[in-house]
């Protein structure tokens, strides 16, 4: 297994070429491609993604170790196959539309400013997580840890309260008719 610390990537094209197998930590990719590439068991720690384009990569077991995705496109990425041990991550500015987080435990995660559409939030713990300014039309939220979790300011959340655990969590006002829909009543 190779090893690569400390080392910056500027405006690199994986998706055909390839990303060298290995555990990277300390990392900067800025700019760079990994649409449809296979990332399948590599380490990511301590890394840093800016502007980057993940879509549709195959992610199994590949381990997210305290990483940050900054303005990136992870559309249709399957976070629920990344390896679980140490799995930490932020995103901010982020299109995360079509991803599945399916039954992580991604205490604390924040996502900030990011669109969200469709994304598999099932069986996930989210207590404590941060999501602000998102746009979350169409996330699925069931059996969902949600306590402690903060998502005031964003937008178009549709859940059931009674099929998540929601204490403590933190809504705006105008969030009341996704959480009340399934009652048919109307809020203005």
């Amino acid at each position: 297994m190779n090893y690569i610390t400390d080392k910056k990537f500027k405006s690199k094209d994986f998706s055909s070429k390839g990303l060298e197998q290995g555990e990277y930590e300390n990392c900067i990719f800025t700019d760079c491609i990994f649409a449809g590439a296979n990332l399948s068991n590599y380490t990511f720690e301590d890394c840093k993604f800016e502007n980057c384009d993940f879509s549709n990569s195959k992610i199994t077991n590949a381990a997210f170790k305290n990483a940050s995705f900054k303005n990136c496109k992870l559309i249709g990425l399957q976070f629920d196959e990344c390896n679980p041990f140490l799995l930490e991550f932020g995103f901010n500015g982020c299109m995360l539309n079509y991803a599945s987080f399916y039954q992580l435990k991604i205490k604390g995660t924040q996502f900030t400013r990011c669109s969200m559409h469709e994304v598999d939030f099932n069986q996930t713990d989210l207590t404590k997580a941060i999501v602000a300014e998102c746009d979350l039309a169409g996330a699925v939220f069931s059996q969902t840890k949600l306590q402690k979790a903060d998502l005031r300011n964003s937008i178009n959340l549709t859940l059931d309260p009674e099929q998540n655990q929601l204490t403590g969590a933190h809504f705006s006002l105008d969030m009341l008719p996704g959480l009340l829909g399934k009652y048919k009543i109307k809020v203005d």
